[in-house]
């Protein structure tokens, strides 16, 4: 396949791209896509097919006479493999079978007999958008190389609606630009040969959590595997976290089973009752050959560093900028090292723990058991039984329950136990947005519950599947800082085939009171030793949340000053700037902050971002 570029500028690990029909009018639509260091990959006509970034190492591609297959990512798949795949391809939906088989995590791109058909990942890592560029229909993995092409301003409405805290489903998957739209991650894209009609079909539906612990647990070993192999079968060196959680652990001793040589990074707590470097050095006790690196815990940055120097191209607010500087700190140490990428146990505790809230439909079907679990944590997570109660007796539909929190947004902040067991912990608004944007936030949110469907029947999925897919929006976001930074992360927990084993197991196995993760310890049995998974809990960062509130209480004040939102009218100035003043003022340790200044951050940030032009045209 012809593939004319230039390399510079090209991150390993920032593969972004858009994609093209077969047409003559994609030529121009071509045009408004490319930038300096722009590649493209050209249909068998010569017409451009996809505009963007990447590097060899991240594309597989196959051609036969109907079909063209691109792999965009990271998969283990070879050309040869690909192109067999390609044959066997006589219609569109014939690519569903392969998208939803193949490990990894990646984007898959087709065309059959000129119809073109594009997909992300179920995960919501890989996302893909679409609009009308030169009367052309364009996808495209990020949402701002479409507004750039377009010319699409900022989306106020949507902004505002990312005040909200947190951020309920669907309303995180709109887009914050006017007139692009976005693909859910269950869905693909089929745009017609001439570009002018685009549909959507579902490709993935969430397995049905049947299986037994037992049973499940092997799945789940062979998914986490075959994700950790993914990054580290070509050898070299990786670099992992090891925390000393279950979740690193897992990733770090399946990486160490592998050609690589791994580095692994330890980052201690500054909180004294933080055992994380304990966990951690008995874990490196056990694999003989591993360079085992420990952090200074006061050289770390703290929460809320860095928020006025960040630089880095976003397509839309992401409270991941809170933690930024602290994903992004020890990178460059571990490059030097020789690390070729970093590997996390991030998405853990999404896929392999799951929401309580599965025992709001098992106490329906089976009552005795499910009272005895809720008591359980009840004692362990001190819920109040009242509101345990009121919780397990609400039967709202999705729907309603949206609808209700749009009329509620100014109520205190919902208990533990309501978020645990119902739909979701219910979103609001704080003193700080103005009422004007206040109204337009109820508006959109009693919209968004007019027509909202949950993710699944059951809220202890429909849960699972929200979180999953809220945190994979940060974690994007930080995959492209990091490869701007110079070394790529990957997070293989967040890997379909790994989510897919997780929630085909019972939840009620999943999340109980009595065991610390059961999923993992069991799945992980044989591969890591049995003193490194009787660890039962976790370091919760709490100290060095509240110590980067009060230590950078300064940076906050001048976020403020000239505040991009304030000028939009969506929050008062005064009122941030004085809380900026009183960092200890109750609440603000709840990350009650986080979303609003996720959303000045990104506009700040949209002048400074992406310095490229536009080529001639």
């Amino acid at each position: 396949m012809p593939n004319s570029h230039e390399n510079a500028g090209t991150c390993r690990g920032d593969a972004h791209f858009a994609v093209l029909p077969d047409c003559e009018a994609a030529r121009a639509a071509a045009q408004c896509l490319a930038f300096p260091g722009t590649r493209v990959l050209e249909h068998a006509s010569g017409r451009p097919w996809l505009v963007g970034r990447w590097c060899d190492e991240e594309i597989v591609t196959a051609r036969c006479r109907r079909t063209a297959i691109a792999v965009v990512g990271c998969c283990p798949v070879t050309p040869a493999e690909l192109l067999r795949h390609a044959e066997r391809t006589r219609d569109l939906a014939d690519l569903d079978d392969l998208v939803r088989t193949l490990p990894g995590s990646f984007h898959l791109v087709a065309t059959v007999d000129g119809r073109l058909k594009a997909y992300g990942t179920a995960s919501g890592l890989r996302l893909l958008f679409h609009t009308d560029v030169e009367g052309v229909r364009v996808a495209a993995t990020t949402a701002d190389v479409l507004a750039r092409a377009t010319g699409a301003g900022v989306d106020e409405e949507a902004l505002a609606t990312r005040l909200l805290w947190p951020l309920p489903y669907p309303l995180f998957e709109t887009p914050a630009w006017r007139g692009v739209a976005a693909v859910p991650p269950e869905n693909a894209l089929i745009v017609t040969p001439d570009g002018r009609t685009a549909r959507q079909t579902r490709w993935w539906t969430p397995p049905e959590p049947t299986r037994s612990l037992a049973e499940g647990a092997p799945a789940v070993r062979e998914a986490l595997a075959q994700a950790v192999d993914a990054r580290t079968r070509h050898g070299g060196t990786v670099s992992c976290d090891l925390s000393g959680g279950l979740d690193s652990t897992s990733v770090c001793f399946l990486a160490a089973r592998s050609p690589a040589h791994v580095v692994a990074g330890t980052w201690p707590g500054r909180d004294p009752a933080d055992t994380d470097l304990h966990w951690a050095k008995k874990a490196a006790g056990h694999l003989p050959d591993l360079e085992h690196v420990v952090w200074d815990a006061d050289a770390s940055p703290l929460v809320y560093s860095d928020l006025l120097d960040i630089d880095d191209p976003m397509d839309e607010p992401t409270i991941g900028v809170m933690d930024r500087s602290r994903v992004l700190h020890h990178l460059p140490a571990l490059r030097e090292r020789g690390s070729r990428v970093h590997l996390t146990g991030i998405g853990g505790d999404h896929v392999a723990w799951c929401s309580e809230a599965y025992y709001h439909r098992l106490l329906r079907v089976r009552p005795l058991y499910a009272l005895r679990q809720i008591r359980g944590f009840r004692v362990l997570f001190h819920w109040p039984l009242s509101e345990v109660a009121r919780a397990l007796a609400d039967t709202r539909p999705y729907g309603t329950w949206l609808a209700d929190a749009a009329s509620r947004l100014r109520d205190p902040v919902a208990t533990p136990a309501t978020g645990a067991l119902s739909w979701g912990t219910p979103p609001r608004l704080f003193d700080w947005v103005a009422p004007d944007a206040a109204r337009t936030v109820q508006h959109a949110l009693s919209e968004a519950a007019a027509r909202a469907e949950p993710l699944h029947r059951d809220r202890g999925m429909h849960n699972d599947l929200a979180e999953i897919r809220s945190c994979t929006r940060i974690v994007r976001q930080w995959d492209r800082m990091a490869a701007r930074a110079g070394l790529p992360m990957a997070s293989p927990f967040f890997d379909d085939r790994v989510i897919e084993a997780c929630l085909a197991v019972d939840g009620a196995e999943r999340v109980t009171p009595w065991a610390y993760k059961p999923l993992m310890t069991t799945a992980m049995r044989g591969v890591v030793p049995e003193e490194c998974l009787r660890r039962s809990d976790k370091a919760q960062a709490s100290m060095d949340a509240s110590n980067g509130l009060r230590e950078h209480r300064g940076d906050l004040l001048a976020l403020w000053q000239d505040s991009r939102l304030a000028r939009l009218g969506l929050v008062d100035a005064d009122a941030l700037r004085s809380l900026a003043r009183r960092p200890a003022t109750p609440g603000l340790e709840n990350a009650v902050l986080y979303s609003t200044i996720a959303c000045e951050v990104w506009l700040r940030n949209l002048p400074r971002a992406g310095k490229a032009t536009p080529a001639p045209r």
